[in-house]
């Protein structure tokens, strides 16, 4: 995916994600099926995971080599990193991500804040990804707790996804 098509891809899954929210009744913003987060917790996962990619992009890209090392492989596709994901979580069910082990308090008057912090956090993203060249989309390597390391290109694909991936458990849910 060149970067155009990767920053459309991150948009178009968040704004699906947006405008389902939009007409979600908002008791499920706190209260999730039995033993499954809320969509309030969905959202605060999904600012975490953004937070977290948001805060390593502006490390140097000479930290980034020193402590991940470089690219030595051919990227993989949109269908490759979804199946990948896709194959970690059924090898690792009930896994939850490290950032999201202790979530806040989820309440309807932080609703309309988490959904506009969620926004934020992908206008942040969009900024520092058109920020780099090609060539460095797809030279350095950031890690990623589930799947290692992954191209920068390739786990702002992930991340795009990700939105999905958790748009489809809340539709499902409710």
């Amino acid at each position: 995916m060149t970067k155009a098509e990767v920053i459309d891809s991150l948009k178009q899954k968040h704004q699906t994600l947006y405008e389902w929210l939009r007409n979600h009744p908002d008791q499920n913003w706190v209260k999730g099926p039995q033993d499954k987060w809320s969509t309030g917790e969905h959202i605060v996962h999904l600012i975490q995971s953004e937070n977290a990619l948001n805060k390593a992009l502006w490390l140097p890209k000479f930290y980034l080599k020193y402590k991940f090392g470089t690219n030595n492989r051919d990227n993989r596709t949109y269908q490759q990193i979804v199946k990948k994901y896709q194959d970690k979580l059924a090898d690792n069910p009930g896994v939850v991500a490290n950032i999201s082990r202790n979530m806040p308090t989820i309440n309807l008057t932080n609703k309309i804040f988490y959904i506009s912090k969620l926004d934020k956090e992908k206008m942040k993203l969009i900024k520092k990804f058109q920020n780099w060249t090609e060539h460095d989309l797809d030279t350095y390597l950031l890690p990623h707790p589930l799947m290692g390391r992954m191209t920068i290109r390739e786990i702002v694909i992930w991340t795009a996804y990700h939105t999905e991936h958790h748009y489809k458990i809340l539709k499902s849910n409710y």
